[in-house]
């Protein structure tokens, strides 16, 4: 299985002062001491990872400026970072859910450009670094409504937003800050991360992986339909952590995977949340033991094992979202299909052309979501080889549209499609992507399941035009 494989391979932190019960530390994520030697400030906490959280509030808001139909130049200056103030788009305050940040500017000048996966993805036409599919996605968009392209079925304010929790957040922490710079002789426990810092390299590179996760720092010690809620802003009492009427963006809020990760925990049969934080609680406890020393040989690798442990969940968390996402698209083929009946869905201004539109605009939100998570999985580190090659030609490069036709690649900066496409033969593309996502991942939360309820699961796989079988 890919899971065995990937086993195989090897803010500034915002203290939450009124958590002090020893009960309950080693559930929440800092503070954690000063220990690196020679430091003479005042700070008292070594987290620090605003950096991160800069970023989780730039996706934030590229996805609703995308989704609101701003100009070219507001999204860029959400991807590339802009000079002055830069309006916090979501989350925003509201009468129920208070936040403390009105410019994203004033956690951190960054951007998430600089930070996009820079190997090529095959998966995306144009065969593109993940750079430039970013940049091309938001190119494209600024000339639709709203980031709706009804021709090729593309979302993109989805896809803009699910590749980039992959493409910058997890491709970040797992394939940088968890994997070289765990290693003895890149960011070492007893110099500082870099001239003028008062934490460490090793301390400051796991807050950086910690802060793209988008866990809160007290998340551990809620349930999963807490957590889910805080990111739905639904739970003000719960996120604020240290009762001063606010919830700090810093380390009071869920975002990007830790909120889907909750999501899925929702119905029971994972742990996905709890079992990536306190990892990562776990690890930083065992460098902050080192006190300022370089991290020996066994420390080293209780630190690479607590972060295999998260890169390993972090990647069945966006197979689940796959997993999720495919079912979706399946039951919503079925939902086109059936408001295609007679001719009345042809005519111009119709009930049934409405319905019809309607049905399409969901489908092309769950491709879109579909699309940005499989994406994600090829941005760790670790080559997926065969698996990924399945993935991304059971996905393709946009939905079969109803006149047959699907994006196929890219010339000149326009689309190119296939045609004779059949809707039917997606949807069994679907089924087999989840029985992917079973049999290589071993998703266990299986979220819109559209295989465990078919007796002729063999039969049904073997069927349809496959380009993966061919």
């Amino acid at each position: 299985m890919k899971q065995n494989k990937l086993l195989m391979s090897t803010v500034a932190g915002i203290a939450l002062a009124a958590i002090t019960s020893p009960a309950i530390a080693g559930d929440v994520y800092g503070p954690y001491p000063i220990t690196l030697k020679g430091y003479n400030g005042d700070k008292t906490d070594s987290v620090s990872y605003s950096g991160q959280i800069g970023r989780q509030l730039l996706h934030n808001s590229l996805k609703k400026a995308i989704g609101s139909g701003a100009s070219l130049d507001v999204t860029m200056s959400y991807f590339n970072g802009a000079d002055g103030e830069l309006a916090l788009l979501d989350p925003k305050s509201g009468d129920s859910f208070k936040v403390d940040v009105t410019d994203i500017n004033t956690v951190s000048k960054t951007n998430l450009s600089g930070k996009a996966y820079k190997g090529s993805l095959p998966g995306w036409p144009g065969n593109m670094t993940g750079k430039e599919v970013l940049e091309s996605m938001i190119n494209m968009a600024a000339a639709t409504e709203k980031g709706y392209d009804a021709t090729h079925g593309y979302d993109y304010g989805q896809l803009v937003s699910k590749f980039t929790m992959g493409g910058v957040f997890y491709h970040q922490a797992c394939d940088n800050y968890l994997d070289e710079k765990m290693n003895a002789d890149n960011k070492p426990n007893d110099k500082p991360y870099k001239d003028g810092a008062y934490y460490t390299g090793k301390e400051h590179s796991w807050d950086e992986a910690f802060g793209y996760w988008g866990a809160a720092a007290h998340g551990a010690t809620l349930s999963p339909k807490q957590n889910y809620d805080i990111t739905k802003k639904k739970n003000m009492r719960d996120a604020d952590a240290n009762g001063d009427g606010v919830v700090n963006l810093k380390s009071e809020m869920n975002y990007a995977h830790a909120y889907y990760a909750a999501g899925f925990d929702k119905g029971g049969n994972t742990s996905y949340y709890n079992t990536i934080t306190t990892a990562f609680i776990n690890g930083r406890q065992v460098i902050a033991d080192a006190n300022g020393e370089k991290l020996t040989n066994p420390q080293r690798r209780e630190v690479k094992r607590h972060a295999r442990t998260i890169c390993s969940n972090w990647e069945k968390v966006i197979a689940e979202a796959v997993f999720k996402y495919a079912g979706s698209v399946y039951s919503n083929i079925e939902a086109v299909k059936a408001t295609m009946g007679g001719n009345m869905w042809r005519v111009n201004g119709s009930a049934e052309q409405a319905e019809h539109q309607a049905a399409l605009r969901k489908y092309a939100k769950y491709w879109g979501e579909l699309a940005g998570f499989s994406l994600s999985l090829h941005t760790s580190g670790v080559d997926l080889g065969e698996i990924g090659v399945k993935m991304d030609r059971l996905v393709g490069m946009g939905p079969v549209m109803p006149d047959g036709t699907q994006v196929n690649g890219m010339s000149n900066g326009a689309y190119t499609l296939a045609n004779g496409e059949s809707m039917d033969g997606f949807a069994v593309h679907m089924l087999k992507l989840q029985n992917l996502m079973v049999e290589e991942f071993g998703v266990e939360a299986r979220n819109n399941d559209k295989i465990s309820g078919i007796s002729n699961l063999a039969e049904v796989l073997g069927s349809g035009n496959s380009a993966e079988n061919d």
